[in-house]
């Protein structure tokens, strides 16, 4: 599995903002610096953050982007099914084969029937179990999880010195 490049500068655009923000709000050519990513760009991924009720655009000469909730309510999970979409990562495209008939959660073989609903493939069902601690391990870190880590890498370097 990927996710793409902007799954990837959503993330990043959101650090910094929850790192600036007893600040303000940034504004889309800071970011856009920051990240190494054009403005247009940018402002389309911003958009979909906004749109979703992540981040809060303020107008103006002085406007830009802020969090629109606290960093420890923004789940890595929720940015990515914003950017990438809310779909199922896996689903069995052999579930009509005679291979799958024996792979079917219930053990019997059934060939030359239609297969019944409860009958799952275990290659579904292991990508599906897969898919599911995945979820649970993006949505336990928010950004304000990855903040604080990084805060501590930090403090850790300089009390090294």
């Amino acid at each position: 599995m990927q996710f793409s490049k902007s799954t990837d500068y959503a993330l990043h655009a959101l650090l910094h903002l929850g790192h600036s923000e007893r600040h303000g709000n940034v504004g889309i050519k800071e970011l856009s610096g920051t990240l190494g990513v054009s403005e247009s760009y940018l402002s389309k991924i911003m958009s979909k953050l906004r749109q979703d009720g992540i981040v809060r655009a303020i107008p103006g000469v002085n406007g830009g982007y802020e969090l629109a909730r606290p960093a420890d309510q923004i789940s890595f999970l929720e940015v990515i099914q914003v950017i990438e979409g809310r779909q199922q990562w896996f689903e069995c495209s052999n579930t009509n084969s005679q291979q799958h008939s024996l792979l079917a959660d219930n053990g019997t073989v059934q060939r030359g029937r239609e297969r019944s609903d409860n009958c799952q493939c275990l290659v579904e069902k292991v990508m599906n179990g897969a898919e599911l601690h995945l979820y649970q391990y993006l949505r336990e870190h928010t950004i304000q999880t990855t903040l604080d880590e990084a805060f501590n890498r930090c403090n850790n370097e300089v009390n090294k010195k």
